[in-house]
């Protein structure tokens, strides 16, 4: 452990940028957090918690309250255009805890930690770049010298863009609507459901005691599906047994697409990129926030067992990159596969789908990050 205090400038007051700056003060650091906004605040509907981020919260001490009106979930299930079951426990293990979280639960969780550790957060505050050497650069002209600069500020990242580190930044050409409707007594319980009919996918998740997340995903080419408000009929023609859903979702609906992030480096001197800035991926496996928590608390824990801060960042991309670049490349595949497969050969889509399910091998390989997320978390 370093002794002497050292210092960080983190920009952006998301899942990430809070988890890095909590570990890092927690470790004796002083930190200091730039939201652009006017408040720090989560907007979205429900969020999967993996075992990698549930470890994570509760080496922090932000489980109990994050968790606190969470859904433990046993099994997520699939279910194809035929309505038959072709997985059970999809991704998951006897080993592996799951939640489903409001992310607003969890970014005030995660908030709460980071002010009780004394991390400073200043509001509309906007970043517009940093320097290998360690300054944070601010539209005010503001230049802020730190020992550490955290780039935490998503896909379109200054701070990623302004070091040349960004190789692709990709539009995905599909997406989905997020919403909260009212949770029913014929609702699940403990259990994800998710539903495939040719491009389109609903997945019904319980998130709270009288919440239901639903996620309607599809081709960014399907403006019908795209539709705001979201168009009754033509989900139901897909999805006939899930009216009553669909009848639920609020007005206000949005349909965003999903991105994809890849870098040459996630790091440069001694500014670290964390979460969508670094490795942005489609929700598809529920590790995209898990991750850009693992690795933010790992940045944190690396760097204490560093004296030089560049060479402590060498030593974190070495060992985070490999989990976070094949979950990364997973959750490609299972986009295409839910959404691009061809329309005459669905039948062949369930088969293999079938089949994935019953290798253990491949089970482990797709879900990597759960399991190398837990193992840094303990060994530290």
């Amino acid at each position: 452990m370093v002794g002497t205090q050292r210092h960080a400038e983190i920009a952006g007051g998301g899942l990430a940028g809070l988890t890095v700056a909590t570990a890092l003060a927690q470790r004796g650091w002083s930190v200091r957090v730039h939201e652009r906004g006017r408040e720090l605040r989560e907007i979205g509907a429900g969020i999967f918690m993996w075992e990698n981020a549930v470890r994570v919260l509760e080496q922090i001490g932000a489980a109990d309250q994050a968790l606190a009106r969470a859904e433990r979930v046993d099994s997520w299930r699939l279910y194809d255009e035929r309505q038959r079951l072709i997985q059970d426990d999809w991704m998951k293990d006897s080993t592996t805890r799951l939640f489903t979280v409001l992310r607003t639960d969890l970014h005030r969780a995660l908030a709460d930690a980071a002010r009780d550790a004394g991390v400073e957060v200043r509001t509309q505050s906007l970043v517009v770049g940093a320097t290998p050497e360690g300054e944070l650069l601010l539209d005010s002209g503001e230049k802020l010298a730190a020992d550490l600069v955290v780039g935490a500020d998503g896909v379109g990242s200054p701070v990623r863009n302004s070091l040349g580190l960004d190789l692709a930044v990709r539009d995905l050409q599909d997406g989905c609507g997020r919403h909260l409707i009212p949770r029913l007594p014929s609702d699940p319980v403990g259990n994800t459901l998710e539903y495939w009919n040719h491009g389109r996918r609903v997945g019904i998740v319980p998130v709270t005691p009288d919440q239901i997340y639903v996620y309607l995903c599809c081709p960014a080419k399907d403006l019908v599906g795209r539709q705001k408000p979201i168009d009754i009929e033509s989900w139901t023609e897909s999805f006939p047994t899930l009216t009553g859903v669909f009848e639920r979702i609020p007005n206000e609906s949005r349909w965003a697409s999903f991105a994809d992030v890849q870098c040459h480096r996630w790091i440069k001197g001694n500014v670290a990129l964390v979460g969508d800035a670094a490795s942005a991926m489609a929700p598809n496996l529920g590790q995209a926030a898990c991750l850009a928590m693992t690795n933010g608390f790992a940045l944190a824990s690396v760097l204490d067992e560093h004296s030089d801060v560049a060479a402590g960042l060498e030593a974190w991309e070495t060992r985070q990159r490999p989990v976070t670049d094949a979950t990364q490349r997973y959750s490609r595949l299972y986009g295409k596969v839910g959404t691009r497969w061809p329309r005459a050969i669905t039948d062949l889509r369930s088969a293999v789908i079938w089949a994935a399910g019953r290798s253990r091998r491949w089970q482990a390989k797709v879900n990597v990050a759960a399991h190398a997320g837990a193992d840094l978390v303990d060994a530290r």
